[in-house]
């Protein structure tokens, strides 16, 4: 990622040095809004939603944190004993995280994950970050390629956020806009700008329960509980079949 296009880091780059700001998010349609970032990646345990704070209990052995963001999880994790490597596209997101205290940070995107960068027991995808497979075979690809490099015990905590629950017009017909064009309905196509600064645009795939189950059919991924399904965000406890 080029300086001028991590606008997602500098974000939380001013948001560290006290500067403040906010980002916005654009779509493909033209749609434009502000997302709660940075301010939320910052966020103390206490202030978690019940979700990800119960989603903490199911972290176990060496975790790997996919889109690690400021390194919330992370520095959780890591004061409570665990040996976890933070990783993130964004060079601004490491720095942030080194500066904040996480001992472990790379930059690696999520189609870089490979046993060369180690083997992980849990792998972590809290804030949505199940998005980040990007589309419904990239997800299928990775997801396979995970199956292979970790634990016959190793976990996927993923959250996504179901695109049919809203109220939105605009998002409904976004959703018709997609399958039209063969992807599905809360594959988001965006990009997040922030002062002068734009990334690249990327696809951030939004999933209902169902729809991730249809995902996770035949990569040897099953999920073992949903929870926090009640809103339109839910944590799922991925593992492997026969385990």
């Amino acid at each position: 990622m080029k300086d001028y296009q991590d606008a997602h880091g500098y974000a939380m780059y001013d948001y560290l040095k006290g500067k403040g700001g906010f980002e916005i998010a654009e779509r493909d349609d033209g749609f434009i809004t502000p997302t709660n970032a940075p301010k939320v990646y910052f966020s103390k345990f206490k202030d978690w939603p019940p979700h990800e704070k119960k989603a903490m209990r199911y972290v176990r052995g060496k975790v790997l944190d996919i889109g690690c963001g400021a390194g919330r999880h992370c520095l959780y994790l890591q004061k409570r004993g665990f040996d976890v490597l933070g990783i993130d596209v964004s060079p601004l997101a490491i720095k942030v995280c080194k500066l904040r205290g996480l001992k472990k940070a790379k930059l690696v995107s999520i189609t870089q994950v490979s046993s060369r960068i180690g083997k992980f027991d849990t792998l972590l995808m809290l804030g949505n970050n199940f998005g980040l497979f990007g589309s419904f075979n990239s997800a299928k690809r990775l997801l396979k390629r995970f199956h292979k490099i970790t634990p016959q015990r190793a976990r996927i905590i993923a959250e996504s956020m179901d695109p049919y629950k809203t109220d939105e017009p605009a998002h409904f017909e976004y959703h018709k806009f997609n399958r039209k064009r063969g992807r599905m309905s809360g594959q988001v196509r965006l990009r997040v700008r922030y002062k002068k600064y734009a990334t690249p645009w990327f696809d951030y795939l939004l999933v209902s329960e169902n729809e991730m189950q249809n995902i996770l059919d035949g990569t040897g991924w099953r999920v073992k509980r949903f929870f926090g399904s009640e809103q339109s965000w839910c944590v799922a406890i991925i593992e492997k079949e026969g385990f």
